[in-house]
């Protein structure tokens, strides 16, 4: 009776982490919009993942017979963690990866002011191909800074939805 108490507790935690890596799934998701063509690739892979998962937890516990109390324990525990910790989760990763962009924006920006002035410089001095050294920089400053832009409002928009 131990054992079986055991094995249900660990197919409930089976059933938590699994819908734990799909919310980082969910999350990765948000940051980085793409297709459905992606997405069905995404889900693929996860699912070949949890299958493997799940037979392998079905070969230790139980010698590889699908115990149906198991099933019954991981499905409560997808459940559980669905209704109690994911709505949360989600949104506190989501809203810290936002975060996270907008740092990086302006770390980007102000790490590049020195370069943007030594460019400068050099530029006066070396003439015009320091002018166009500099051009090209802040042309790539400015479409790293749109990017970064883009993204925080789609990841905005997704989280809203």
């Amino acid at each position: 009776m131990t054992g079986e108490n055991e094995f249900l507790l660990h197919a409930l935690y089976m059933g938590i982490f699994i819908t734990f890596v799909y919310d980082l799934l969910r999350v990765f998701r948000r940051v980085v919009p793409h297709r459905g063509f992606f997405v069905s690739a995404e889900d693929l892979f996860f699912w070949i993942y949890c299958g493997g998962e799940v037979f392998l937890l079905m070969y230790h516990e139980s010698d590889g017979t699908l115990r149906w109390f198991a099933v019954l324990g991981a499905l409560a525990g997808m459940f559980l963690y669905r209704k109690l910790v994911s709505p949360y989760f989600v949104k506190f990763a989501a809203l810290s990866l936002s975060r996270i962009l907008e740092f990086l924006g302006r770390a980007l920006e102000w790490l590049s002011r020195p370069i943007r002035f030594l460019f400068r410089k050099a530029g006066s001095a070396a003439g015009r191909t320091g002018r166009r050294t500099g051009r090209s920089l802040r042309r790539l400053e400015r479409r790293i800074k749109n990017k970064l832009t883009y993204f925080m409002k789609l990841f905005k928009m997704s989280i809203k939805a």
